[in-house]
């Protein structure tokens, strides 16, 4: 019999970030040691289709006895036959707590983060409560829901986004009163709640987080996009964006970043792996934007990135994720429900 740690890889996913996630599951596949890992993809479709290796497609919404992954009986990779999961996905549908409470139901350790930890990052209007409730400055903003009066406190230019999506898809930013409402009508195209947020004059700045009970800070990377703001071209797009690592902020500054990042990580309850983003303000306060529970995933990510100018490469930083994914199952094997 084989030693080696059977893992499944999740790509893909309903969200509108699918794309990405196919590319971040094929570096994380591409990555790990053949003779380490049996790794197998489960590709997830933008329709809710899950396919399992050799199998046929299995429908998500032919009645209830679908609505979980469970593989037929001549699947050669079952989902509870894998040691550990890896959930590269992004955004809703993958990020958002809803398939990691699949595979708490099935007893699957997975890496990265929980179901509370997941859905509550997912939301950048709870996030911030927690954070606030914490004494950990974040970027202030207005929520507004569906039939609530568009406005805000803020001077302009603002951001419109939605609370609970990523990778900059409906976000906005504006710059008058004349442009405010057809960017909440944008954002309203993809969440039931939209924050209004100020506008950070300052360096925006990221931060990764890697661990369990002890997690660990990365040194902190400087974002320079090649654009306006930093949005989904200027992320995605070759040379949309630069990324200096070290940050060009003072040491006082970069340890105060790496402190609010592992706060910001045990505050929410995060595990595993996560990338804080911040702005260093012009008065030099540094104020928390949010934080991704599973960030871009392909070695050239900005998460990959920081932890490898930090001195742990990518091959080991899918090791350590791995090992800290069995680790928190077995812990929580002794628990009593």
């Amino acid at each position: 019999m084989s030693d080696r740690v059977r893992v499944a890889v999740l790509a893909g996913g309903r969200s509108s970030e699918h794309e990405i996630s196919l590319a971040s599951a094929a570096s994380v596949v591409a990555a790990l040691d053949p003779e380490r890992y049996e790794v197998s993809t489960i590709g997830i479709g933008r329709d809710g289709r899950w396919e399992l290796p050799s199998s046929e497609p299995l429908a998500l919404t032919d009645g209830a006895a679908d609505t979980l992954p469970v593989p037929k009986t001549n699947a050669p990779t079952p989902l509870g036959a894998v040691d550990v999961v890896l959930p590269i996905l992004h955004g809703p549908f993958g990020e958002d707590g809803t398939v990691q409470g699949l595979l708490e139901l099935a007893a699957v350790p997975y890496v990265g983060s929980g179901v509370t930890a997941s859905a509550l990052c997912m939301d950048k209007d709870l996030f911030k409560a927690v954070l606030r409730d914490r004494a950990i400055p974040v970027c202030r903003s207005v929520t507004l829901r569906p039939g609530d009066a568009v406005e805000h406190p803020f001077s302009y230019p603002v951001f419109v986004k939605p609370a609970r999506l990523g990778s900059s898809v409906g976000i906005s930013k504006v710059g008058g009163e004349d442009e405010l409402e057809d960017a909440v009508a944008l954002a309203f195209r993809h969440d039931e709640k939209v924050l209004v947020e100020e506008f950070q004059d300052g360096v925006e700045v990221e931060c990764g987080v890697l661990g369990n009970r002890e997690p660990i800070a990365s040194v902190v990377g400087e974002i320079v996009a090649h654009a306006d703001w930093y949005d989904y071209s200027a992320k995605y797009d070759a040379g949309g964006m630069e990324l200096v690592v070290p940050a060009r902020i003072s040491d006082e500054t970069a340890e105060r970043v790496r402190e609010l990042a592992v706060a910001s990580f045990v505050a929410t309850d995060c595990e595993g792996m996560a990338r804080v983003d911040f702005f260093v303000r012009s008065d030099g306060e540094v104020v928390v934007n949010e934080l991704n529970t599973i960030p871009g995933f392909t070695a050239t990510s900005v998460y990959a990135k920081l932890f490898d100018a930090t001195g742990v490469p990518y091959a080991e930083l899918l090791d350590r994720l791995v090992q800290l994914a069995l680790e928190r199952h077995e812990r929580r094997k002794s628990l009593e429900f």
